[in-house]
């Protein structure tokens, strides 16, 4: 059901937590301070404690902010614990004895970032999930052990940003009993956050860490303590000249591990996409991107990782019981392939936010762990015709952000081609483009609300994030806001983090946090074409402006939710550990590509729930958690399920369907499925029914595994010292293998392009891969395709083909079906039963 506008606006927070000391002048608390945190007036949250004693003889002494200047909070605990280890006794619950001039320099010791370390304070349970990705994941290991104790059972998390996976790994590791855990990233960043939960939570007192920057030697760890080490896989599959293991790292493949856990592990199946992300940036500083998001050095092993399945982990020569994967990116179909239904615990977007909605109304006078975590709102707008015009593409003539926002020049010399253009956008975001005044003024309060105009959206653009094309559209626009005609924009601090000067990865962030400061008191605009889209943290970014072409929801939403990260406050006046306050209750996607950005909106939706009956149901229940409202030139509306799908399949034409039917996702044929198949001779049959593979021969799938587990074999065994003869023999076999691997995820791609064929002569209304297994004619999908229909079951049960993929290809054609039966005066499938439309076809052929 539709929210009205208003609902989607909620007025934004402005509250700032802030650090009090006051004395009372009597005997009883001579020489003492009360230390206390608030985000009401400092004044009135002290007459609140004393007027129920009456007390009127107080002081306050201290009334400071307790922000730093990155914007992080500290809090009143942390101040009494620096005072108390400076030696100020505490007298009673929060009062210290000390002075004034104590406190204020605990304060600054504070902000400059003079943290006590190795302090086991927390004490938060797992949530609901943490908890059930745990159980499941503990059950599958035994269950596996309990067939083969001397397996090695591995599983995955994919599960959002936000979910809590150290916590959670650890917890698992607990569970399990493991003494020795071996944490391995392609992202050595996020080390903090995997030391910070070891060394905070009682759970793991007694804990012991270590990795490259502690400095302190594991091997003389106590063994009666759990030991975990996080290391890079550059680090751990780095080697010398001579291709030995480093020596340091010696140590590491002699242990014997009870778990090791991929951190980051999607770069496996996202880097293709992630590569869109960067794609604006100059290609020496895309590289170095790539690289530091996924790791360098290990271009050799992405492109054995394709073909490796559970063998990835020979490129690491360690043992252990167990592997856990975790993934940041929340799209399940990414999970295909590798994993089985059994091994994977997901935790979506949608999941998410129904939790929080679920956990509300379930547990009204309990602390929501989900609470701060903003629901997201796209805005989409269709831009005035004169702006459209000038940079339309395709079949349809889209708007072309890339082509709006080219430009000439390259630094501080670049410019906009349509400069006029970029300008008169300016001015339709702040809802003050003259040719749409008039038709503003008549709709009067109605009128549409525009990012940088409208008051309820105003206080959540204070930072935003401007994604935009190439390294030269950022320094155009940096230059055009600072023109004298847009002194609207000269209250924001704008940064633009694009090309070499900007810094890598990470190293990009901190000129960002400076500008930001504690997020109140400044307004930003931070400019980029792919930097900081991925895996940084910038609570105050409530919004971000889709400026640039982008064709996969993965990357879409990767750069989207840089937006969702919680802003809050926890526990604002020092009484209520349970209190939260939410400084950012909702955040905003802005988009001026309509018709891309619904479409974007759509795969999105069936992407996280491939298993749904219907696409529908699954957009219909991503969009009840992500409002749309569509600007279509003169209203805005919020725009359901049904609309968004008519949308996005409105831009789609026959030669759009039939690439997704030809394409290479929709089958799988890594070494894991080619034993599949090797080792059901039901599926070897099947498989030999469909047309080309009697010529290439049945023993095409072991020659495929045995060559390239040889190849891979060799490669590992003699490092740099394969001679110039194996080399090229190796050179030869490889490119045998890689030809044969082709011949045949091209014949079962062809096979595959014959289910629209099929779709299309049968009566049935098709929504997913399911429905066609179990809802067709048999003998029809016999004669098109030359499957039966359980020789095509049993292919989808083994993975043979990608039934994610396939769902969205089988909704897509239905939905095309429907609307060019619509346009021509025929029904959809609905109301066929009697009369089947291969019938009407025939019928109309023979008239």
């Amino acid at each position: 059901m539709s929210k009205p506008i208003d609902d989607l606006l909620p007025q934004k927070p402005t509250s700032r937590l802030r650090i009090y000391a006051y004395s009372i002048e009597d005997r009883a608390h001579d020489g003492m301070l009360k230390i206390g945190q608030t985000t009401k007036s400092v004044s009135a949250r002290v007459e609140q404690q004393l007027k129920t004693a009456l007390v009127k003889n107080y002081t306050i002494h201290v009334d400071e902010t307790a922000e730093r200047d990155d914007g992080s909070l500290f809090t009143d605990h942390e101040v009494r614990a620096r005072l108390k280890v400076k030696g100020h006794p505490k007298v009673a619950l929060e009062w210290m004895q000390c002075t004034p001039r104590d406190v204020q320099t605990a304060i600054t010791e504070m902000r400059l970032g003079q943290r006590l370390t190795g302090t086991h304070h927390e004490t938060f349970s797992m949530r609901p999930e943490q908890a059930i990705a745990v159980n499941k994941t503990h059950a599958y290991f035994h269950s596996i052990w309990k067939e083969d104790m001397h397996a090695v059972p591995r599983f995955l998390w994919n599960a959002k940003m936000r979910f809590g996976k150290t916590f959670a790994s650890y917890q698992l590791a607990k569970k399990l009993g493991a003494k020795k855990v071996l944490v391995v990233t392609f992202k050595p960043a996020v080390e903090d956050a995997w030391r910070n939960d070891l060394d905070s939570h009682v759970d793991f007192d007694g804990w012991q860490y270590f990795s490259k920057i502690t400095g302190s030697d594991p091997t003389a760890a106590n063994k009666r303590r759990p030991l975990v080490y996080f290391g890079s896989f550059q680090d751990l599959l780095g080697r010398d000249k001579a291709g030995n293991i480093k020596a340091k790292n010696t140590w590491l493949h002699e242990t014997n591990w009870d778990l090791v856990i991929f951190d980051e592990y999607h770069f496996g199946a996202w880097r293709e996409n992630a590569k869109e992300l960067f794609e604006g940036e100059d290609e020496s500083e895309a590289k170095k991107e790539i690289h530091a998001e996924f790791n360098p050095g290990l271009d050799g092993f992405n492109e054995e990782l394709d073909e490796l399945g559970e063998a990835e982990t020979d490129f690491l020569p360690i043992t252990t019981k167990a592997y856990l994967y975790l993934s940041g990116t929340p799209f399940k179909a990414l999970a295909t392939g590798e994993f089985i239904e059994e091994q994977i615990f997901n935790w979506t977007y949608t999941d998410e936010q129904r939790a929080k909605q679920s956990w509300q109304s379930t547990y009204p006078d309990k602390r929501n762990p989900y609470a701060a975590l903003p629901e997201m709102r796209l805005f989409t707008y269709q831009m005035p015709d004169e702006l459209v015009a000038i940079a339309s593409q395709g079949e349809f003539d889209e708007f072309d952000l890339n082509e709006f926002f080219s430009t000439t020049g390259t630094g501080t010399g670049a410019a906009f081609k349509h400069e006029n253009e970029v300008q008169k956008w300016l001015e339709v975001i702040r809802g003050a483009y003259a040719a749409t005044q008039v038709d503003n003024l008549k709709l009067g309060a109605n009128k549409p609300p525009f990012p940088y105009s409208d008051v309820r959206l105003l206080p959540y653009l204070n930072h935003s994030f401007w994604f935009l094309p190439n390294v030269a559209s950022c320094h155009a626009m940096a230059k055009l806001l600072k023109e004298k005609q847009n002194t609207f924009f000269h209250q924001y601090h704008v940064r633009t983090v694009a090309g070499s000067g900007a810094g890598v990865g990470l190293h990009a962030l901190p000129p960002v946090r400076s500008a930001i400061g504690n997020g109140h008191d400044t307004k930003t605009i931070t400019l980029s074409c792919g930097k900081l889209t991925t895996g940084v943290t910038v609570p105050h970014w409530s919004a971000i402006l889709m400026l640039r072409n982008l064709n996969s929801p993965e990357t879409y939403f990767q750069a989207a939710f840089r937006v969702q990260s919680p802003w809050s406050i926890k526990n604002p006046n020092g009484d209520n550990p349970n209190e939260e306050e939410i400084l950012k209750p909702v955040c905003f996607v802005f988009d001026f590509a309509p018709t891309r950005a619904l479409r974007q909106i759509a795969e999105y939706g069936v992407g996280l729930s491939p298993e749904a009956a219907n696409p529908e149901d699954a957009v219909s229940d991503l969009v009840n958690f992500l409002p749309v409202l569509a600007y279509d030139g003169s209203h805005m509306t919020q725009v359901d399920a049904g609309a968004i799908l008519d949308i996005a399949m409105a831009g789609t034409s026959a030669t759009l369907l039939a690439r997704k039917w030809e394409s290479a996702l929709l089958v799988n044929v890594d070494n894991d499925t080619l034993k599949r198949i090797l080792s059901d001779p039901k599926a070897m049959e099947a498989i030999m029914k469909i047309e080309g593979f009697r010529a290439l021969g049945s023993d095409v799938f072991e020659t495929v595994i045995n060559k390239s587990e040889k190849v891979r074999a060799t490669k590992k065994d003699k490092g740099e010292d394969v001679t110039a003869t194996e080399k090229k023999e190796l050179s030869q076999e490889e490119k045998d293998y890689k030809s044969k691997r082709k011949q045949i995820q091209e014949k079962l791609i062809k096979f595959a392009t014959r289910i629209p064929a099929f779709m299309y002569l049968t009566d049935f209304r098709e929504n997913t891969l399911k429905d066609v297994i179990t809802k067709l004619e048999p003998d029809l999908f016999r004669t098109v395709t030359g499957l039966t229909v359980d020789d095509f079951n049993l292919l989808v049960s083994l993975n043979v083909f990608n039934s994610s993929h396939m769902n969205q290809a089988v909704f897509a054609f239905r939905r095309y079906e429907d609307s060019s039966l619509s346009y021509t005066g025929i029904e959809s499938h609905e109301g066929l039963r009697h009369f089947g439309l291969y019938d009407t076809v025939i019928a109309r052929e023979a008239d």
